[in-house]
């Protein structure tokens, strides 16, 4: 009789990723320098710095966050994955719009400014595009990349 070893957890996540799954509970979340301090993101599939490489990842924003307005020079599709979430369009930030449920989709083309802020909770969307990432500041001293501690 056989009897076989259980897999360890990293065995599990090994195998997960093999076969092209990604669990919630096995992301590596690293702080994002493209927004503001307390921005977190999980890369699910894709080089974010490849041209023509498909991107999928999960952005993590704090309770109480603001994103200012920006664009990218990629379209982006965006799904709100849990907590609340506000999008707006235009250059100037104004955060007076209802909240965004999970389940949310977003669809913002190419270098349309918009932006997005939290209520009193966490929240996780996920965004799609085609490589290179990018983003740029409507106003440059927003861009937490150009900020000195």
């Amino acid at each position: 009789m056989r009897h076989s070893v259980p897999a360890s957890r990293a065995d599990l996540i090994e195998r997960d990723r093999a076969l092209g799954l990604e669990q919630p509970d096995a992301l590596v979340w690293k702080d994002n320098p493209n927004i503001p301090k307390g921005g977190q993101v999980a890369v699910l599939i894709g080089d974010p710095t490849k041209t023509g490489e498909v991107v999928v990842q999960r952005v993590k924003l704090p309770p109480n966050y603001q994103v200012p307005p920006h664009t990218h020079p990629y379209a982006e599709t965006v799904t709100l994955i849990s907590g609340s979430v506000g999008f707006g369009m235009g250059e100037k930030f104004d955060n007076k719009g209802a909240l965004a449920k999970p389940g949310t989709f977003f669809a913002n083309p190419a270098k349309h400014a918009h932006y997005v802020w939290t209520g009193n909770e966490e929240a996780v969307i996920q965004v799609q595009f085609i490589g290179p990432g990018g983003i740029d500041y409507i106003n440059p001293t927003d861009d937490p990349r150009k900020k000195t501690n």
